[in-house]
């Protein structure tokens, strides 16, 4: 089977499970996700990582979604508070 090509649930691992179910369907592809394999330590992985995060808080809603929204707005924050401190370093040692 090639990497891009979907995995039929349905064939292999569940067998007689009506493919038009909607609850099947949600269980197969929470398979699929739980079987993935992405490249460690890349930016790739990371990506995907967060791709994941996104969908699976889209999923949830609710007060969940609230506050995976809270935890990105948090991490944000972190990289927007770090790249300032960068800044401030690069240019107090060029003028000092």
């Amino acid at each position: 089977m090639a990497p891009d090509e979907p995995h039929d649930r349905f064939n292999d691992d569940l067998i007689g499970l009506d493919r038009d179910d909607p609850e099947a369907q949600a269980f197969a592809e929470h398979l699929d996700r739980l079987e993935r394999v992405r490249p460690g330590y890349t930016v790739e992985g990371y990506l995907g990582g967060v791709s994941d995060f996104a969908d699976s808080a889209n999923r949830l809603g609710g007060h969940y979604r609230l506050m995976a929204a809270i935890v990105a707005i948090l991490i944000l924050l972190g990289v927007a508070i770090a790249a300032w401190d960068a800044v401030v370093f690069i240019v107090t040692t060029l003028l000092g």
